[in-house]
C-alpha cells in the first residue's frame, strides 16, 4: 500500500550519493585524457555538469524538507545507519570542487566549495566518532551502526587532497588525509568483527559493500596527488581491485534487491577504481586495456542507476518509508 505521507519527508541525505557517483565518473573520464584522447574531457564536462545540477536540486529540496519536516531531519541524525550519510553532503562539495579544478583550474568558486566541504567533512567526522563515547548504549557504537556506510563520514577525509593540493592547501590536505588513513583500517576491522559476531547487515544494505573499494582507490589517488611514488599507487590499486572482486561476489544478491537509493553506493567506488587505473596506466600496458574497460563498466552502471532512479521516482517507490525491521539488533538472550 502506497504511503500517504509527503514524499519529500523521505529525501534522506543518502540521495547525495548520486552527486558523488556523477562527480567520481566525471573525474575518472578526465583522468583518462592522456590515455584515450581529448574526447574524454567532453564526457567529463557532461557528467560534471549533471552532478552540479543534481546537487543544486537536492540542496534546494533538502532545505525545503528541513523547513517542512524538521522531525525527519532529527530522525536521520538519530538513525543507526542513516546518520552516516550526512557526510555525503560535504563529500559532494569536495568532489564538486575537484571537478571544477579539473575542468577549469583553481578558482574562487572551487576554493569556496573545497573549504566548505573540507571543514564540513571534518565536523561530521568529529560528530560521528564522538558518538562512540556512548559505548554500546543507544546512539553509541552498537553493531547496527557498523556497516560499510560508516566509511563515508570516518574515512571520507582522504578525498581532501584531490583538489586541495592544486588550490594551494597541501599542508591542510595532508593533515586531513591523515585522519582518513588513521580510521580506514579501524573501520575495516570493525566490519569484519561485526560479520563474525553479528552477521551481515540487512539485505537491503547489501549494495553498500562496494563502498569498501573507495578507501584504497581514493587513498591511492590522493597519495599520488601529494607526491607519493607510483609504486605506492600500485599497492593501493591492488587493494582496490581485490576489494572490487570481493564485493562483486555479492553481485547476484545485490541485483536481486528492489532498487533503492542505496544502490548508488556502487557508483563512486567503481569510478574511483577506474580513475586510479587510468592514472597509473601507460600506453601498451595492462592497465591501458583494463582502465577503459572499467570506465565503460562504471558508465553503464551509472546509466542503469539513473534509469532505476527515474523509474522509482515515477512509481513512487523511492521516496517512501523504510521497512520497519530494517535493522535487527541481537537479542539479549
Amino acid at each position: 500500500m502506497a504511503s500517504t505521507q509527503p514524499p519529500l519527508k523521505f529525501l534522506s541525505p543518502a540521495w547525495f550519493s548520486i552527486v558523488m557517483g556523477l562527480c567520481g565518473l566525471s573525474l575518472a573520464w578526465l583522468r583518462a585524457a592522456p590515455l584515450m584522447g581529448e574526447v574524454t574531457g567532453t564526457i567529463a564536462v557532461v557528467f560534471g555538469g549533471l552532478a552540479a545540477l543534481v546537487f543544486l536540486a537536492l540542496a534546494t529540496a533538502s532545505a525545503v524538507r528541513l523547513q517542512r519536516h524538521p522531525d525527519a531531519w532529527k530522525d536521520d541524525r538519530a538513525h543507526p545507519v542513516r546518520h552516516t550519510f550526512l557526510a555525503t553532503i560535504p563529500v559532494s562539495l569536495i568532489l564538486l570542487a575537484t571537478v571544477a579544478v579539473g575542468l577549469t583550474g583553481a578558482g574562487a568558486v572551487a576554493n569556496v566549495l573545497w573549504w566548505a566541504g573540507s571543514l564540513g567533512q571534518l565536523g561530521v567526522t568529529l560528530w560521528v566518532v564522538s558518538r562512540w563515547w556512548n559505548g554500546n548504549k543507544a546512539g553509541g557504537l552498537q553493531w547496527q551502526v557498523v556497516t560499510p556506510a560508516l566509511i563515508i563520514p570516518v574515512v571520507g577525509n582522504v578525498l581532501v587532497p584531490l583538489a586541495g593540493v592544486t588550490l594551494g592547501h597541501a599542508e591542510w590536505s595532508a593533515a586531513q588525509f591523515g585522519i582518513g588513513v588513521l580510521f580506514w583500517p579501524l573501520v575495516l576491522a570493525l566490519l569484519v568483527v561485526r560479520i563474525a559476531v553479528q552477521g551481515l547487515w540487512p539485505e537491503r544494505l547489501m549494495p553498500s559493500v562496494f563502498i569498501l573499494i573507495a578507501p584504497p582507490a581514493v587513498i591511492g589517488l590522493s597519495a599520488l596527488q601529494l607526491g607519493a611514488p607510483a609504486l605506492l599507487g600500485w599497492m593501493l590499486w591492488g587493494m582496490a581491485l581485490f576489494s572490487f572482486l570481493w564485493a562483486a561476489t555479492l553481485a547476484r544478491r545485490i541485483v536481486a534487491q528492489a532498487f533503492t537509493v542505496t544502490h548508488w553506493g556502487l557508483s563512486f567506488p567503481m569510478a574511483a577504481l577506474a580513475g586510479l587505473t587510468v592514472q597509473l596506466a601507460t600506453p601498451g600496458g595492462l592497465l591501458a586495456v583494463l582502465g577503459p574497460m572499467l570506465l565503460a563498466l562504471t558508465s553503464l552502471v551509472v546509466f542503469g542507476l539513473g534509469m532505476g532512479t527515474v523509474r522509482g521516482l515515477r512509481q513512487g517507490t523511492l521516496l517512501a518509508p523504510e521497512p520497519v525491521a530494517m535493522i535487527q539488533p541481537v537479542s539479549a538472550g
